[in-house]
C-alpha cells in the first residue's frame, strides 16, 4: 500500500512548476503547518521529502503533511512579500513567529515643488506617490544614491514654491557647490526641468531603466574612449548597482487597495478560476477553484460564477474587481476594470498563470489515476485530434532513407503498435531501382515495395504513415500510394528536422504542434527510431564492404567467397587470427594458406 509521502513524492511533486512562490503545508485535519518561499518551488519542496533532516523538528513535521498548497509569484522579492503576509496572517506551528510588526520600505516620491524622493516605512494617505514594498532597506538606499548621483535630486527641506524663490528666500547649499544638486532654491534649475528628471526617476523605480542603462553605458565607453578611466569606472559601479536591481517586484503600487483579482484557463472539461487579494499593493491571500463544464458556457458565464463563489468563500467586501474581460455582475456599484497595461495588468497576468499552473496540476494528478493502458490510447486520441484523423492510429509506420555520399543508399520502416515499437516488425531496404543520391526516388521505391507486399499479403494497411521530411519527401510517398490506389485509405504526414514543422498532402502550409505535447513526442520518437535504424544499417554495410574490400585483395578470394568468410567468422580480426584447420571449414586449403600468408605478411 502506498504510503503518503510515498504519494507525495510520486504524485504532488510532480505537479508543482519551477517557478518562485509560496507553498503551505497542511496536516490530516487540514491545519496549517508551515509556509515558506522559493525561487524555484519544486526544487524547494522537493528537498523535504527527498533527504534525511537531522533536525528533528523538521523531520516531524515533514511526517505530518498530508496536502501541499502553491501560489506561483513572479520574482523571490513577491516570495518573500507574500511568505511574510501569510505567516502573520495564518500563524503556522512551525515557522518563527514575526512578534515585530515592522512595515517594509517604500520609496516616497513626495506630492511638493521639486519633489524629493527618499526613504519610508510609512505610507500616508497625502497624494505622494509610494513605490514598492522593497524587502531590503539597504537595496533601497543603494538606487537612491546610485538615483541622487545620476540626477542630481535636491535632498533640502525647503518648500521651494515659485513665491518663495522668487522672493530669494534660500541660498544654495554645500551639496550645489558639490555637484549634488542643481540649485533649485536659487532659480538655478526649473521647476519644469526637475520634473522631467523625476519622470525619469519614476521610470527606473518602475523597471522602465533600459535607456538608462543604453545611456549610461555610451558614456562609459566615451569615458574611456579620452582616456578617463575614473570616470569611466565610477560610471561602471553605478550600471552594476542599477542593473542589479532592474529587477523588483512585481507589485509595485500600494494605491492598489482592497482590490480582487481574478482570471481564468480551462479545458475542454472544467474551468479554473484564480482570485487574488490585494491590499496596499501586496497579496494577501489566494484560491482558486474549479468548476465543471455541463454545457458549452461562455467564459463570461464562467468567470461571473467563480467571482461570485469566490467572494462568498473569502467574505470579500472589494468594491473593485481586476477581470480578463466584463462580465454581467449583479452589483452594478462594483467596479470592473479591464486592464492593458501598468501594475494592475502584471495582476491580472498572475492570476492567470496560477489558473494554468492548477489546470496543469490537475490535468497530471488525474492522468497518475489512470492505467499505463488508459494513458496510452490518451496520447493516440491526441494524435488523432492534432492530425485531424478519422480512426484511432494504434498502427503508426514511419520510413527513413539513408544515403552517406551516395554510398550503400538504404531505407528503413519502423512500425508501432498502440503507441510502442514492435521491434520484429522493423524493416531495411536496400535500395534497388534508383542510381546515385536521390532521396525522393528512393522514398518513392521503398513506400511502393512496403505497401505492394501488405497488399499482396491480404495485411492490415497502417492508420497512419510517417515520412522522414518535408514536402518533397512526402510527395514522393504519396505518388507510391496513388500507384497502389491506397491513397484514400491511410494517412500520411510529413515531419521536417529543423522545425519540426508537420506537412499533409495538398497543404503548402505546415500544421504546427505544441512542442510539449505528448503527439508530437511521439511523431518525434517514431522518426528519431526510424532515424537510428536506417543509419545502424547504413554503418553496417559500409563496414561489411570495407571488410570484403579488403579480403579481396588477397588472391584467390573474391566477392562471394569474402562473404561467405564474413558471414561465419563476423569479423576481419577472427579471420586473421583463425587457424588453417579452421579456416578450411569454409574456404579450400589453397585459400586458406593464402589468407595466412596475407595477414602475416608483416611479420616477415
Amino acid at each position: 500500500m502506498i504510503t503518503i509521502f510515498e504519494n507525495i513524492k510520486r504524485n504532488i511533486l510532480p505537479t508543482i512548476p519551477h517557478q518562485p512562490g509560496v507553498y503551505k503545508y497542511y496536516d490530516k485535519e487540514d491545519k496549517i503547518l508551515y509556509v515558506g518561499k522559493a525561487k524555484d518551488l519544486r526544487k524547494r519542496v522537493g528537498s523535504y521529502f527527498t533527504k534525511k533532516h537531522d533536525i528533528g523538528k523538521t523531520r516531524i513535521m515533514v511526517n505530518k503533511i498530508v496536502r501541499i498548497e502553491f501560489a506561483v509569484v513572479e520574482t523571490e522579492q513577491d516570495a518573500l512579500l507574500l511568505e511574510n503576509v501569510l505567516i502573520k496572517q495564518l500563524q503556522p506551528k512551525y515557522n518563527v513567529q514575526l512578534k515585530d510588526d515592522k512595515s517594509y520600505p517604500y520609496i516616497c516620491i513626495k506630492k511638493e515643488a521639486f519633489p524629493k524622493v527618499f526613504l519610508t516605512r510609512n505610507v500616508l494617505e497625502d497624494g505622494s506617490e509610494y513605490l514598492g514594498p522593497y524587502t531590503s532597506a539597504n537595496s533601497v538606499r543603494a538606487i537612491l544614491e546610485l538615483l541622487q548621483n545620476i540626477f542630481q535630486l535636491r535632498t533640502c527641506n525647503f518648500s521651494l514654491t515659485q513665491k518663495n524663490i522668487e522672493a530669494k528666500k534660500f541660498k544654495v547649499c554645500l551639496e550645489y557647490h558639490l555637484g549634488n544638486c542643481k540649485g533649485g532654491c536659487e532659480g538655478k534649475q526649473s521647476e519644469t526641468d526637475y520634473n522631467k528628471t523625476i519622470e525619469q526617476v519614476r521610470k527606473i523605480l518602475k523597471g522602465n531603466i533600459s535607456s538608462v542603462i543604453r545611456y549610461l553605458k555610451e558614456l562609459m565607453q566615451t569615458y574611456a574612449g579620452n582616456f578617463e578611466f575614473e570616470k569611466a569606472h565610477d560610471i561602471k559601479q553605478k550600471l552594476d548597482i542599477l542593473q542589479a536591481y532592474q529587477t523588483k517586484s512585481t507589485i509595485v503600487n500600494p494605491t492598489i487597495n482592497n482590490v480582487d483579482v481574478f482570471n481564468m484557463d480551462e479545458d475542454d472539461k472544467r474551468a479554473y478560476i484564480s482570485f487574488l487579494k490585494i491590499v496596499n499593493g501586496t497579496i494577501i491571500q489566494t484560491k482558486i477553484i474549479s468548476l465543471v463544464k455541463k454545457l458549452d458556457e461562455f467564459p463570461e458565464e464562467l468567470l461571473l460564477f467563480g467571482v461570485n463563489e469566490l467572494r462568498q468563500q473569502v467574505k470579500s467586501t472589494a468594491k473593485e474587481l481586476i477581470l480578463p474581460f466584463k462580465i454581467d455582475f449583479p452589483d452594478k456599484h462594483i467596479q470592473q476594470i479591464i486592464p492593458k497595461i501598468g501594475d494592475k495588468k502584471k495582476l491580472l497576468d498572475l492570476a492567470r498563470k496560477n489558473a494554468f499552473y492548477y489546470k496543469k496540476q490537475q490535468a497530471i494528478k488525474a492522468s497518475q489515476h489512470k492505467s499505463p493502458e488508459e494513458r496510452k490510447f490518451e496520447v493516440l486520441t491526441q494524435l488523432k485530434n492534432d492530425l485531424h484523423l478519422t480512426e484511432l492510429p494504434t498502427h503508426i509506420e514511419c520510413f527513413d532513407n539513408s544515403n552517406l555520399q551516395g554510398s550503400n543508399p538504404v531505407a528503413s520502416m519502423v512500425l508501432f503498435r498502440n503507441g510502442k515499437p514492435s521491434k520484429r516488425e522493423y524493416r531495411h531496404y536496400h535500395i534497388k531501382t534508383v542510381e546515385g543520391p536521390d532521396d525522393f526516388a528512393s522514398m518513392t521505391e521503398v513506400v511502393e515495395r512496403r505497401y505492394h507486399r501488405l497488399l499482396d499479403e491480404n495485411r492490415n494497411l497502417p492508420q497512419l504513415i510517417i515520412i522522414d521530411g518535408g514536402k518533397g519527401q512526402l510527395s514522393a510517398a504519396v505518388k507510391s500510394l496513388k500507384a497502389l490506389q491506397i491513397y484514400d485509405k491511410v494517412a500520411i504526414i510529413g515531419i521536417a528536422k529543423k522545425l519540426e514543422e508537420i506537412y499533409v498532402p495538398n497543404d503548402p502550409f505546415p500544421l504546427h504542434i505544441d512542442k510539449k505535447s505528448q503527439s508530437l513526442k511521439l511523431i518525434q520518437h517514431l522518426r528519431n527510431e526510424a532515424h537510428r535504424f536506417a543509419i545502424t544499417f547504413h554503418r553496417q554495410l559500409r563496414s561489411k564492404n570495407t571488410f570484403q574490400s579488403e579480403l579481396k585483395q588477397i588472391k584467390g578470394i573474391g566477392t562471394k567467397t569474402a562473404a561467405k568468410l564474413l558471414t561465419h567468422f563476423k569479423s576481419i580480426d577472427q579471420i586473421r587470427t583463425a587457424s588453417k584447420k579452421q579456416l578450411q571449414s569454409v574456404v579450400t586449403s589453397k585459400q586458406a594458406q593464402a589468407i595466412i600468408d596475407y595477414f602475416n605478411k608483416d611479420d616477415l
